[in-house]
């Protein structure tokens, strides 16, 4: 005879099958509620920044001449050929290298499961470098279109470089993997770099320009060069999230999810390749942006990268045009470039991410 139990009078019976989702669903709808209205915010916040970025420099604009500048441009107005040749070209430029720093930084970190990672992991800078010191030494390039072109060629490069070594054996293009053979192609095309600047002080001169980072004397040109790159690479990137949080629980779990890992790995590559490659090539190497910004907006929307890559695409532009706002105010009549304020900026913030969060995984 089958043995059977008695409950207790007052025990519980689990439901069988589904169960009901109205709390959890409502309290969904809640936090991303929240999240889209602090987007906003942000957005708001970024709108700001654009129209100061246009407003204050070595030469503070008042912002309803501004306002006219950019809506009633007048010839012969020489605050209005300010606005419009040299600050509305540099805040675009600004605004799109921001963005793709922080998607690519935050691209790179869910890839490579790395809290670390940043543009300089995989090698890009320091490809984009290289291209830019033999452009100037082989080719006597001596303007900034004209590196554009070599930074962003010497960033594909260098990255399918660094992911074909990080696919070879079995197991594939692991994190691992990815970031040793960044860090190896750093070190080694970084030594080629020191050695012909070493050999050549006209290059050296030319280049010292170009790698501290900076946004001065970006025209339109550079903007309408590496738009269509960040463009493409930014629209694709908001469509990547579910791809990153698959791949955040483990290649198995990925797999087992029906996910083809290695696929995605080389799709996401390809984005940070058009993002950084872009950016990097328009602006010089910026550090801690694409470092801390990723971090900034985990601490705001949790790890969901459906949330953390467009808040990344705001609050970058953000910290970037901030940056490039202080550098121009504090050394007037001339300015310090936004790589040395970003840095200074960066990492003592990141510092204090570090101490007060725990980033040893993702």
């Amino acid at each position: 005879m089958p043995v059977t139990a008695e409950l207790p009078a007052h025990a519980e019976v689990a439901p069988v099958g589904p169960v009901p989702d109205r709390v959890p669903r409502a309290g969904l709808l809640r936090r991303n509620g929240w999240r889209a209205i602090m987007l906003v915010i942000l957005v708001g916040a970024l709108a700001l920044i654009l129209l100061l970025s246009v407003a204050y420099g070595s030469k503070e604009i008042p912002l309803h001449i501004v306002v006219d500048g950019l809506f009633d441009f007048d010839n012969e107005n020489p605050d209005h050929l300010i606005i419009r040749s040299l600050r509305v070209p540099r805040t675009i430029v600004g605004a799109l290298v921001g963005s793709a720093l922080g998607v690519a930084g935050a691209l790179m970190q869910g890839v490579t499961r790395n809290p670390l990672a940043d543009p300089g992991i995989l090698g890009v800078n320091a490809g984009a470098a290289l291209f830019v010191v033999i452009g100037i030494h082989s080719f006597g390039i001596g303007n900034l279109t004209g590196y554009v072109w070599f930074a962003f060629v010497g960033a594909a490069i260098t990255s399918v470089a660094v992911y074909t070594l990080g696919s070879l054996g079995r197991e594939g293009a692991t994190p691992v993997k990815l970031a040793l053979a960044g860090a190896a192609f750093s070190a080694f095309l970084g030594s080629i770099t020191s050695a012909i600047l070493l050999l050549d002080v006209t290059t050296l001169d030319q280049f010292r320009f170009w790698v501290v980072g900076s946004l001065a004397n970006r025209n339109g040109t550079i903007a309408r060069q590496v738009a269509p790159f960040i463009g493409v690479g930014l629209v694709l990137s908001m469509v990547s999230g579910r791809l990153l949080n698959a791949m955040a629980l483990g290649d198995d779990v990925a797999r087992s999810l029906g996910q083809r890992v290695g696929l995605s790995r080389a799709f996401v590559g390809v984005l940070i390749v058009l993002l950084v490659g872009g950016a990097t090539s328009a602006a010089g190497p910026i550090a801690f942006v694409g470092l801390t910004v990723p971090h900034v907006a985990r601490a705001i929307v949790g790890p969901n990268y459906r949330w953390i890559l467009p808040y990344s695409a705001v609050i970058s532009p953000v910290l970037l045009l901030g940056s490039d706002i202080v550098g121009r105010i504090i050394d007037r009549p001339s300015e310090i470039q936004v790589g040395i304020v970003t840095a200074v900026l960066g990492a003592p913030f990141f510092i204090l991410l570090v101490r007060y969060r725990k980033l040893a995984e993702l």
